[in-house]
């Protein structure tokens, strides 16, 4: 019992940064952008966020945790926003091939958090010395007296609080791209840009809208990893390929955020299944880290058998490449 627990809480742990990251791409494919820029955005918001709380820390005898946790997440969120703004401006209004682009904002990401985060190590006296523990403890606060029930406490309530505003966004994106008018209007942008375009519906300003903020809430993903999931310190390449599961998980989730909670979930279970499996070859463990990858393939063949229109990501998705392929 004390095994499955343990699993099931890591798999929660595990899944919440992917959950954060196939959120923010489901806001930006429904405006007909594909955004495989989002591992990278998930970097620079993980390091800006850390950043800001070491500098923040650094330079006050008392840091007050609060106050650190509120800096560290405005800057989060405005460097994954300024991400967001890159893809923008150069696949909204310079037309540049998003695919491209993507992954050329992806490897800057990537360069970015590994060259700062490098840096700030040094200056912390060396690499792995970087600690903003007064910071990560609001992020890592317990829900008091939940948290303390038996099992269910542990497994429900033993969590900070952006593990459940991970999923209180997803829950609202739901709503708002179901039931809200700017929803509706995001989803027939994304469908058919020229039709919206010639109901009034100004799909300029939606797309950027939706993809900064789609790219903001990605980036909380890094940040989550950083202070929830290390507490508070920086590992060059520590996201592992979390961000591409993110992307996956869009696919799995059939470009629905409520689908995307539970498979957030799956694909975090799934992703350290290898290590409450005993016997394992170093051979064995890459191939069981390739099931969540495996799984979305199958998700999607069947998917696109069933070929319900509803199910499919926006029709003008990627449209700008194909036009420039012609």
């Amino acid at each position: 019992m004390t095994l499955l627990l343990t699993f099931l809480q890591n798999a929660i742990s595990q899944g919440i940064s992917i959950l954060f990251g196939a959120s923010g791409e489901i806001v930006t494919e429904k405006s007909g952008n594909l955004n495989l820029g989002i591992p990278g955005i998930m970097y620079m918001g993980g390091i800006a966020g850390l950043m800001a709380a070491f500098f923040y820390e650094k330079s006050t005898n008392q840091p007050n945790a609060f106050i650190g946790l509120i800096i560290s997440l405005l800057v989060s969120l405005l460097a994954s926003a300024f991400g967001g703004l890159i893809y923008s401006v150069l696949t909204i209004t310079l037309r540049a091939n998003q695919n491209v682009v993507g992954l050329a904002l992806t490897t800057f990401g990537v360069g970015f958090g590994n060259f700062f985060g490098g840096s700030i190590s040094k200056l912390a006296g060396g690499v792995g010395q970087i600690s903003v523990k007064t910071t990560a403890s609001a992020y890592r606060a317990r829900i008091p007296g939940l948290s303390k029930i038996p099992v269910v406490g542990d497994l429900l309530f033993s969590y900070g609080f952006l593990t459940y505003l991970s999923i209180a966004i997803a829950v609202f994106l739901a709503f708002f791209l179901m039931k809200t008018r700017k929803g509706l209007n995001l989803r027939a942008i994304g469908e058919d840009p020229g039709a919206a375009d010639a109901a009034g519906i100004n799909v300029s300003r939606y797309k950027y809208t939706a993809t900064i903020s789609g790219a903001a809430i990605a980036g909380l993903g890094g940040l989550y990893f950083v202070m929830e999931y290390l507490g508070g310190t920086w590992n060059n390449n520590g996201f592992g390929d979390r961000g591409w599961l993110a992307i996956a998980l869009v696919i799995l989730a059939l470009w629905k955020p409520v689908n995307a909670i539970w498979g957030s979930f799956l694909f975090g279970g799934l992703y350290i299944l290898y290590i409450y499996l005993p016997g394992l070859t170093r051979a064995t463990q890459e191939l069981c880290k390739m099931i969540p990858y495996v799984v979305t393939i199958i998700v999607l063949i069947l998917s696109s058998k069933r070929n319900k229109h509803e199910n499919q990501p926006p029709a003008s998705l990627g449209e700008a490449y194909f036009r420039e392929e012609r």
